[in-house]
């Protein structure tokens, strides 16, 4: 099994675990691929759930341009809760956790058909 491979089975453990819900492999495994090399690095793979302008990368780079939904109150009211569900406390929030989480919670999975 390659690195991205274990990398997809905790974060699908993640998602049982912590989050409470079955994930969809082939999307967990679409969106972690998209999530390209970030995944690797120790910063970049999980996103800064205190930070303000980290939760307005997530709505920019993925909410809008990456799923291609229209900015509204609503997109940062989703990200926050995604993060409710994952556990604020929770230290890492891994980014293609919440990505998969917030494609869930879109409807958005054909972008990665």
């Amino acid at each position: 099994m390659g690195r991205r491979d274990e990398l997809i089975e905790k974060y699908a453990a993640e998602l049982r675990e912590k989050c409470g819900m079955e994930p969809d492999m082939a999307l967990l495994r679409k969106v972690t691929i998209g999530c390209g090399p970030a995944i690797y690095n120790p910063d970049a793979s999980t996103v800064a759930a205190g930070q303000p302008h980290e939760l307005e990368t997530v709505k920019e780079n993925f909410l809008i341009k990456k799923l291609g939904l229209t900015d509204s109150p609503e997109l940062m009211d989703a990200i926050n809760q995604v993060i409710e569900t994952y556990g604020r406390s929770e230290r890492n929030k891994y980014r293609a956790v919440i990505y998969y989480m917030l494609t869930k919670h879109f409807g958005k999975d054909a972008v990665y058909g």
